[in-house]
């Protein structure tokens, strides 16, 4: 690289050793991981891990200003604007997870799906206490604001999936709706697939993604993706900005209310076959049928994902006091 586009991309916030990058690569592993379960939110990893706020300022980078240079031919000036440094080791994070990923976490749902569920059940309770301590007050209209939240959490898991088409087009509007749901704390752009009927075909390219048609798939997918992200994230850094606690407490009210979505123990209400294989529809909560191996074994599931937060937040919270700047 020479050294003028070298420097520019130097310039933009982002790790400044190996150790960092491999740490953010890390931290985009869990994002990509966390956005193939549906139910689980790739937004409530950023958020756990302590980069919500730069992913948003770093999606954000890529505005007028650089498509300004961009049109211009300044290609240095463009790479000077966007936070390419930070995206670049966190996106390969979440690249890597969608595509090795994908066929673990199926086999897993379908063959463990109550410790997986536990797990994450853990995770996602430990986080809302961890961003729900995040406000500096807590009036009446906060209250509000988390209640309202929990009430369309609450509705939007409870929604039934339907049947959608497989065109092209359609592919690309599902990806700008999921990809909001992606960056959103609580609720997950892999679930929001579910619900447009879209998950099972997605993932299904991502199994084989050098196949011709899943390619264009991909990459249909990916630019309504972006195109929606480049939306959404200004939309949610605008509020974050203006109305920081009630935001955190809408999002934080919005993950308790989509909390049954992720209880470990289910039961089919409806099923569908589709290729001759059997999808879920509709299910509903029970409790733990039996106190056995499996019920303890999602306790400590559940329990490690709990831990796990904490110890994340905790080592947040010291890098943050050591880094203020950040």
């Amino acid at each position: 690289m020479p050294n003028k586009y070298r420097d520019a991309f130097m310039a933009s916030p982002g790790p400044n050793t190996w150790r960092q990058a491999g740490l953010l690569w890390l931290k985009g592993l869990c994002m990509g991981v966390a956005d193939i379960i549906p139910g689980v939110s790739g937004g409530t990893m950023a958020f756990i891990t302590g980069i919500y706020g730069d992913l948003l300022e770093a999606i954000t980078s890529f505005g007028g200003r650089f498509f300004g240079r961009l049109l211009r031919l300044d290609l240095v000036g463009a790479l000077r604007e966007v936070h390419l440094r930070f995206l670049l080791p966190l996106m390969l994070g979440v690249g890597v997870a969608l595509v090795s990923m994908a066929r673990l976490m199926h086999y897993l749902l379908e063959y463990h799906p109550v410790p997986v569920w536990a797990l994450f059940f853990g995770l996602i309770a430990a986080s809302i206490v961890v961003i729900g301590r995040r406000a500096e007050r807590r009036g009446a209209d906060w209250w509000l604001s988390l209640a309202l939240g929990a009430a369309a959490g609450f509705v939007v898991v409870g929604l039934i999936p339907v049947t959608t088409p497989d065109e092209l087009w359609f592919i690309f509007l599902a990806a700008m709706v999921a990809i909001c749901a992606m960056i959103l704390p609580g609720i997950s752009g892999a679930f929001i697939l579910l619900l447009l009927g879209k998950y099972v075909y997605v993932t299904s390219a991502l199994r084989d993604p050098f196949d011709p048609r899943n390619m264009l798939i991909i990459v249909v997918f990916a630019c309504g993706a972006a195109l929606g992200l480049a939306g959404f994230s200004r939309v949610l850094k605008w509020l974050l900005a203006r109305w920081h606690d009630l935001t955190v407490a809408a999002l934080t009210g919005f993950m308790i209310g989509a909390m049954r979505k992720i209880w470990p123990w289910k039961e089919v209400v409806e099923s569908r076959v589709v290729s001759g294989k059997v999808y879920v529809v509709q299910e509903q909560n029970v409790w733990p049928p039996d106190f056995d191996g499996e019920f303890w074994l999602a306790v400590a599931m559940a329990l490690v994902g709990l831990i796990a937060v904490l110890i994340l937040e905790r080592v947040s919270s010291r890098r943050a006091a050591l880094h203020p700047e950040r």
